[in-house]
């Protein structure tokens, strides 16, 4: 018989219909409802203050090898983290957000879920990995060497996938600041290796490449003995990864569009124009995603609580995620500006090499206030059911990116990359918002 009380009380789902008195109900469930709340809020702290200090350090250890390699050598990194990131969401086979969902509403299926999911990385991660290799033959320039292709593959496909899960494990029950230490952790690594490259004074993007998947292979040792010390050891079933196959891949094809659209552009820059322009358009985007990072970590405090409120259906998920989008909202608004209005001191930081990286900041502000249209209400979706509805959406949206991106990017550089990727995220919010307002009516859960 599975401690229901245990359960609920780490979960933050309400005890209060087992109250035999209506009055004590009333007090229990203004307690809940005030615990579950400092939760979330302490939850989206420890996130946040995680997501600044991996910020901070990846800033630093950015301006170093953007600085050491320049913008040609930059942009050929670039283009390859680009180009594994289309195929790194595939790799898990969307086990890990299973994992955590079932470990969310019951959490008894933990050992399970994260077995299937460290066996998922592994198998398929290898698979992956042998792909990338061919595929970057046909697709990247020939100035970009193999063996660079391979160590991010293995950084980005196995090892650093592996702390993303040992992530998800910890998210899955709540505790949410292992799940922001772990990144952390590995950006403390990477800068470390930054100054190895610096001291070296080594240009070569395969020297950093060598760096960049070692950091990831001891993140992921110590990642796997926290979770294996703290939460419980994996319980091995192989037939699980066959009974959540279907649900799972909708999260690695919602994942892989999303990279799509946001990662692609910076490959195709590589190979339709130059690895000079990719690093520039590369650097700025960058700072884009630093520029995120306080959405970014309220939607990864919050993500678990999308499936406990999705399973009372569409309408009980949104009611949810209204309550976080004001104040999303506001710093979406206040984040694009200051983009725009500082977007001249990026060459000051970066070195003279990168000043039309300043030009192209600009174009790129409001993407955060675009992303953060999208991200919760995209939530809102999958929380109630209805992944395979925002993955079909995402696929669209990366289908039209990467025709824009054949188009513009021939004619513009790097601006047709950037006019292409607000396109993009612009068509994103619209498409979810409809679909989501096309479910809305039906109330239950998908």
């Amino acid at each position: 018989m599975v401690d229901r009380s245990a359960t609920e009380g780490n979960l933050g789902f309400h005890p209060i219909m087992r109250s035999e008195s209506l009055v004590s109900g009333k007090r229990t469930l203004f307690s809940i409802a005030a615990l579950r709340k400092s939760l979330l809020v302490r939850n989206a702290l420890w996130l946040l203050v995680g997501s600044g200090l991996r910020a901070s350090i990846q800033g630093i250890y950015f301006v170093l090898i953007a600085r050491a390699l320049g913008p040609d050598g930059y942009g050929a990194f670039a283009g390859v983290v680009a180009l594994v990131a289309l195929a790194s969401p595939f790799s898990g086979l969307g086990m890990g957000n299973i994992l955590i969902k079932n470990v969310a509403r019951d959490r008894e299926t933990f050992g399970e879920s994260w077995g299937t999911g460290v066996v998922a990385v592994a198998l398929s991660g290898t698979l992956l990995l042998l792909l990338i290799v061919i595929a970057s033959a046909l697709i990247l320039p020939s100035a970009i060497p193999v063996v660079l292709v391979v160590v991010v593959s293995l950084s980005d496909i196995l090892f650093l996938k592996l702390v993303d899960l040992s992530g998800q494990a910890f998210q899955a029950v709540q505790q949410l600041r292992e799940t922001a230490a772990l990144p952390v952790m590995v950006s403390v690594f990477r800068l470390f290796a930054a100054i190895v490259l610096l001291i070296a004074g080594s240009s070569s993007p395969i020297t950093w490449g060598m760096l960049y998947c070692g950091t990831s292979a001891i993140g992921a040792v110590v990642a796997i003995g926290m979770v294996h010390s703290r939460l419980g050891a994996p319980r091995f079933r192989l037939a699980a990864i066959d009974e959540n196959l279907k649900e799972g891949l909708t999260f690695s094809v919602s994942l892989a569009a999303q990279n799509a659209y946001n990662d692609l552009d910076k490959t195709m820059l590589a190979s339709l124009s130059t690895l000079g322009a990719a690093g520039i358009y590369a650097a700025a985007y960058r700072i884009v995603d630093v520029s995120f990072t306080p959405v970014r970590a309220l939607l990864f405090a919050s993500y678990a609580r999308f499936f406990e409120h999705g399973a009372g259906g569409v309408k009980s998920a949104f009611a949810f995620a209204r309550r976080l989008l004001p104040a999303a909202t506001t710093y979406g608004i206040i984040a694009s500006a200051g983009l725009f209005a500082g977007a001249g001191l990026l060459p000051a930081i970066l070195g003279s090499r990168y000043v039309s990286a300043a030009d192209a900041l600009r174009w790129l502000a409001l993407l955060p206030l675009l992303k953060t249209g999208h991200y919760f209400v995209a939530d809102t979706l999958t929380g109630s059911g209805y992944q395979w509805l925002r993955s079909a959406i995402q696929v669209l949206v990366a289908a039209v990116n990467v025709g824009l991106n054949l188009w513009l990017i021939p004619l513009y550089s790097w601006r047709g990359a950037a006019w292409a990727s607000l396109a993009s995220d612009g068509l994103l919010a619209v498409g979810l918002w409809l679909a989501f307002w096309a479910v809305y009516p039906r109330g239950s859960s998908a």
